[in-house]
């Protein structure tokens, strides 16, 4: 472990505690220390000059602030605060992809790191259950939220809250298979995490993290991390700990929302709606962070309430930078594919990209971006040609 490393947990711990701050100062001064960050970096290397780590991905990640700035500048944006802002946020994750890129090279960071989320998503899991049945809508039993239930931890709306816990439960997994010593406790942990997620009623957490847990573990074997017995006693061990905690925190909810006619109905309109949006303007879209503004025209059921999102992560970035701006993310998440496979753990992010096909995860929260484009470079990190040769013998 590094100070940068640790630096980089707290920070990414305060991201996620004050997600649920809707004034901007709270997200405006975690950018503002990414860009100190960077500053920093940028002093030491000029001052004691090191190799600088470069990944393919970065490409499509350069690219999506750059859109953002074309468009302001061809004036192909229907609100431009609104695309400056959606430039900012892209900026910072492409920083925070950066910085992981340079500090998780090796594997002891990396390891260090990857445990510390660990025990970030379990005690957040734990802390949101109870908070869910005792605080009355209160974040933290102190600061009234605006709703009356459902309030996990710092999260207000629980698919967002899944989507975080999906990109950590795989890492839980990977861990239990590599460290025996504490595999009971990892598997505790994963546990927590999804039996959270089924007390909460989100149908796609999770569907997502039990398709998550038996991808890890199978994944786990054909990586020769773990025999066909240890994979099998794992998946017992993990199903009889998470049914227990679920049994606690109940499964009542999803159960009935699993059982309603036509789970995903909103859904429908609001898919159609953004086609059409997709047709009118192929090129450039409407201007990153817009979709909320453009859709009034073209939607197809009014009943009064305001629609923040297209509930479609890859959808409202056809809509907003256009087919070109699609076509640049997917590029990213197909070049993503084989290391995330390769590492077990970096399923988690792959569960998110799916995730994003009905709801919106990355888009109205930064802090879930935040921490999904660190672990994302600390996955570019453990997949480059000089981390290879320092750790060939390193079996991850």
């Amino acid at each position: 472990m590094t100070r940068a490393a640790a630096a980089l947990a707290v920070w990414l711990g305060y991201a996620i505690l004050t997600i649920w701050i809707p004034q901007r100062w709270a997200w405006g001064l975690a950018q503002f220390t990414v860009a100190i960050s960077i500053g920093v970096w940028a002093a030491g290397q000029l001052r004691r000059p090191s190799p600088v780590r470069g990944s393919l991905w970065l490409a499509p990640l350069c690219t999506a602030p750059v859109w953002g700035l074309l468009q302001l500048a061809t004036g192909r944006t229907v609100y431009r605060w609104g695309t400056w802002n959606a430039v900012l946020n892209w900026t910072t994750w492409l920083a925070l992809f950066f910085l992981a890129l340079q500090l998780f090279e090796r594997s002891a960071a990396r390891h260090w790191f990857l445990r510390f989320a660990v025990y970030f998503g379990a005690g957040l899991s734990v802390l949101a259950t109870v908070q869910m049945f005792t605080s009355g809508g209160k974040i933290f039993w102190l600061f009234p939220s605006g709703y009356t239930d459902l309030v996990l931890g710092p999260f207000v709306y629980r698919n967002q809250y899944a989507a975080f816990l999906e990109m950590l439960l795989p890492i839980a997994l990977w861990q239990a298979m590599r460290e025996h010593r504490r595999k009971f406790a990892s598997y505790a942990m994963a546990a927590a995490m999804l039996a959270s997620v089924v007390a909460t009623g989100a149908r796609t957490g999770s569907i997502l993290m039990c398709v998550e847990a038996a991808a890890a573990l199978l994944l786990a074997w054909r990586r020769g991390l773990a025999s066909v017995a240890m994979v099998t006693r794992g998946m017992v061990t993990f199903s009889v700990i998470a049914v227990l905690f679920a049994a606690v925190a109940g499964w009542q909810t999803l159960r009935q929302r699993l059982q309603e006619p036509d789970p995903y109905a909103p859904r429908h309109e609001w898919l159609l709606s953004s086609l059409a949006m997709v047709h009118d303007r192929p090129a450039m879209g409407f201007g990153l962070g817009n979709w909320p503004r453009a859709y009034p025209h073209y939607a197809l059921v009014d009943d009064g309430s305001y629609v923040n999102e297209a509930h479609n992560d890859w959808v409202q970035w056809a809509v907003e930078g256009g087919v070109p701006f699609f076509a640049v993310l997917l590029s990213l998440a197909v070049m993503a594919v084989p290391a995330a496979l390769r590492s077990v753990w970096g399923i988690g992010l792959l569960s998110v990209w799916v995730h994003c096909l009905v709801e919106y995860p990355l888009q109205q929260r930064p802090a879930i971006g935040a921490w999904f484009f660190v672990l994302l470079g600390v996955l570019a990190a453990r997949r480059s040609r000089s981390a290879h040769r320092a750790e060939r013998s390193d079996l991850e």
